[in-house]
């Protein structure tokens, strides 16, 4: 990755920062976009202290004249884009019969959109570097989950988008991957919608006790240079997909069942 250009939405918190620091430490020159512009400052200005290159722009990726600027940003800073890191996602939790239908399109359009338009204007670059377009998808869009119909239903379309992507690029040399973490330890359930369209404020998980955002960039890091196709974390993940070839309505039970013992479940 040295002398790459790897562009990162979200890359504020969580997997995003920890990606950032990841390419960085490898020598890749990182563009790095988000809405909170103090984060990605001092993000930026840190990968440079260590000796690194970096750049950054306030990105709302739901807006496409935002993800235009934020790639032109990395063109015109660094002439070239390598890799596209689409990244930047929130989340949700409430059962569907009580959400307000904006929370729903609000995930649509930072998730789903957000890859979309991202992917779309860094496209000729990545085509012509023939680079690596990333989407760090989640199990949710392996299996639905409950109290998750929105964030499911953004990731589930994310991956019909970029397995059709890869296959009509099969000649081009443009290397598609879809990441997969399992729970990670970052801010994503902070921020997670409930019905209401508010934030829920506090973790229903044992951050502790899960898959850092620093392990799970070093595993994306290796996919992009493995340029694999596809990339499923943790044993958990790895049994869901497993399961949900082969024992569908027995996943089911099992994945309520877990999700209904999380602290403050809206279902039991």
């Amino acid at each position: 990755m040295k002398g790459k250009v790897v562009i990162i939405t979200g890359a504020s918190s969580g997997i995003g920062k920890a990606l950032a620091y990841e390419f960085a430490g490898h020598g890749a020159k990182v563009v790095l976009g988000a809405r909170n512009q103090t984060q990605l400052k001092e993000i930026s200005e840190d990968i440079k202290q260590k000796g690194g290159e970096a750049a950054y722009l306030t990105t709302d990726v739901s807006n496409e004249n935002d993800c235009k600027n934020l790639i032109l940003t990395a063109k015109q800073k660094f002439g070239k884009i390598d890799v596209l890191i689409n990244n930047a996602g929130i989340s949700m939790r409430a059962l569907f019969q009580d959400a307000d239908l904006s929370v729903i399109k609000r995930l649509m359009d930072v998730n789903f959109w957000g890859t979309v338009y991202c992917t779309k204007k860094a496209l000729p670059y990545l085509l012509e570097s023939k680079g690596s377009v990333v989407a760090v998808s989640s199990v949710a869009g392996i299996k639905g989950l409950p109290g998750r119909t929105g964030y499911s239903a953004s990731k589930f379309a994310i991956h019909g988008f970029m397995e059709s992507l890869r296959i009509e690029n099969r000649k081009t040399g443009l290397h598609v991957l879809m990441a997969y973490p399992g729970f990670t330890a970052s801010n994503i359930r902070n921020t997670a919608l409930v019905a209401d369209g508010s934030q829920q404020g506090k973790s229903p998980l044992e951050e502790g006790k899960i898959m850092s955002a620093e392990d799970v960039a070093a595993h994306i890091y290796k996919a992009v240079i493995k340029r694999k196709t596809s990339m499923v974390l943790t044993g958990e993940g790895k049994l869901t997909v497993f399961l949900s070839k082969f024992f569908t309505k027995w996943l089911d039970k099992l994945v309520y069942n877990h999700m209904a013992k999380e602290p403050g479940s809206p279902f039991k």
